[in-house]
């Protein structure tokens, strides 16, 4: 499969005709093999100029070799890699317009700040009262004072370092920059700030941001487009919406968060949740055509609690055995039988207490997914 970018449009006269983007980078069949082991399976993708594309996945899905193999650090197997229509499948990562930031850093410890943002000017041989200028420029740029220029970069803290790793990927002006991880060591009020300034930095800059992690939270929060990765394939890409409200497989659906999964049989004209207590009947959107057996998907927050069992399409008994605080949030755990069912809401909406008595709860089949078992 492969995945490639919406059509943009165009007028010619009174007619409106779809004009395919032409991609910065565009990925065919692209593979990737160690001694026998494949890593980066048959991927094909288009990646837009400008946007900023992020690919999830679980530790071994290949996600990181996928980024080696666009940054020059590593050659396909098979396939091709384009950058704007020119091959580079062997062009070395020092003649492509591309920057990589390390989950490391890879500052220099010996530098200054304004030093290591400079580096990539001074390799290029340009004047150190320009380099300067634009390092000053860069530094305000990724929220850092001017006065931090002649300080060691080892006395900053993580969070400066990563802001300096930025400026000094800037100095390169590449056409793509990459980014393997680079918040993953921080602590999580830091991450979250530096997850909006490097969307605005995306917004700001124009550039296109390709962006390896295997955090949902910052896919969800910075990403126009998302791919998730699964043994080496690239098993679905979409918006943050489409993804998360439209998972196109049961792994999806499970790796973008806590859901209620359960699989579901068709006995004569009905659907049922397969279960070992008592039988669910169950009122789908839309199943599978041709299918006997399905999963079916309900997030946590389109359950809700019932008064009567009329109250939604579908409807099932249980006990509320344990409720978790999630902020402005509340998720309540319900047992039906040997199934776990989970029920989230506002605060202000919550049920006060867990409690031990029965409750009714459900959902309508509108907020139901339906994928292949």
């Amino acid at each position: 499969m492969t995945w490639t970018n919406e059509p943009d449009r165009q007028q010619t006269g009174t007619a409106t005709m779809a004009k395919p983007a032409l991609p910065v980078l565009q990925l065919v069949g692209v593979s990737k093999r160690f001694d026998g082991f494949t890593a980066v399976d048959d991927i094909s993708l288009d990646i837009r100029e400008g946007e900023f594309l992020t690919i999830v996945g679980p530790s071994g899905s290949g996600k990181t070799t996928l980024l080696r193999m666009l940054a020059g650090l590593e050659q396909p197997s098979d396939g091709n890699i384009t950058l704007r229509g020119t091959l580079i499948n062997d062009l070395p990562p020092r003649a492509r317009p591309t920057c990589l930031v390390f989950q490391s850093l890879a500052l220099f410890p010996h530098m200054t700040v304004g030093r290591n943002v400079e580096f990539p000017l001074k390799a290029k041989g340009v004047a150190a009262a320009i380099r300067k200028e634009r390092a000053l420029e860069l530094l305000r740029m990724v929220r850092l004072p001017e006065s931090y220029y002649g300080k060691n970069v080892m006395t900053c803290s993580g969070g400066e370092r990563q802001r300096v790793a930025l400026a000094r990927a800037f100095a390169y002006d590449p056409d793509v920059l990459f980014f393997d991880e680079p918040l993953s060591a921080l602590d999580y009020k830091l991450k979250k700030l530096l997850e909006k300034e490097l969307k605005d930095l995306h917004k700001e800059s124009g550039k296109t941001f390709v962006y390896i992690t295997h955090s949902l939270e910052e896919a969800m929060v910075m990403s126009d487009r998302i791919g998730v990765m699964r043994a080496g394939k690239l098993v679905q890409v979409g918006s943050p919406e489409a993804i998360y409200g439209a998972p196109q497989t049961r792994f999806v659906a499970e790796f973008l968060g806590e859901v209620n999964v359960f699989g579901a049989s068709l006995e004569g004209t009905g659907w049922v949740a397969e279960t070992s207590g008592e039988p669910i009947r169950l009122v789908l959107p839309k199943p599978l055509a041709g299918a006997s057996k399905a999963a079916v998907v309900v997030r946590p927050e389109y359950m809700k609690f019932l008064a009567d069992p009329g109250d939604a399409d579908n409807a099932v008994r249980g006990v509320i055995y344990n409720e978790y605080s999630l902020g402005s949030r509340i998720q309540y755990q319900v047992r039906a039988g040997d199934r776990v069912f989970l029920v989230e809401m506002s605060r202000a909406q919550a049920r006060p207490g867990a409690g031990s008595g029965e409750v009714l709860i459900g959902w309508n089949a509108a907020d139901a997914i339906v994928v292949e078992a």
